[in-house]
């Protein structure tokens, strides 16, 4: 995708900035469907909201795990070990590493959310419990990345622009 990875800024409402670090995007990058025999992986995001700024940073994602669904077009995270990781990492950060959103990746170029994953997201942001009236979703293509940011108010969602640094 490309042969430098670095931090990704991108613009989010209200004049803020959502900044991916660069571990994140390595880790899902990995997992791009740059071949055929590889098929959707995905998981949760997990950062901090800065205080002074209401910027945020996204620090970890988690990874697939046994119990999600994973095919060449498809992937369905498991609920309760992906949880278990966003608990523990809560926990452990004092209550500052909070869920962001969902990542997972599409074996196209250019990624686009399909209406599964509008669905899915729309049900996430009307039913799940987070600490933001947003929540961010990632899909990782084969020659870029896409995200989208999900208002819990009014279950809109719309494409980001990258805010280069």
């Amino acid at each position: 995708m490309q042969n430098k990875i670095s931090d990704m800024v991108f613009c989010i409402s209200n004049d803020r900035k959502l900044k991916i670090d660069k571990k994140p995007i390595e880790n899902m990058l990995s997992y791009a469907q740059d071949t055929i025999e590889k098929d959707e992986a995905g998981g949760v995001i997990l950062g901090r909201f800065i205080k002074g700024s209401n910027n945020i940073v996204i620090d970890v994602n988690t990874e697939p795990m046994k119990g999600d669904i994973r095919t060449r077009t498809r992937f369905k995270r498991g609920k309760k070990k992906h949880q278990k990781i966003i608990n523990e990492i809560w926990e452990e950060s004092e209550g500052t590493c909070n869920y962001i959103g969902e990542w997972h990746t599409h074996p196209e170029e250019n990624p686009s959310p399909s209406t599964t994953d509008i669905k899915s997201w729309t049900k996430i942001l009307r039913n799940d419990i987070f600490s933001s009236k947003y929540l961010y979703f990632i899909i990782i293509g084969t020659k870029s990345i896409g995200i989208w940011e999900g208002n819990s108010e009014n279950l809109n969602i719309k494409k980001l622009k990258n805010g280069k640094k």
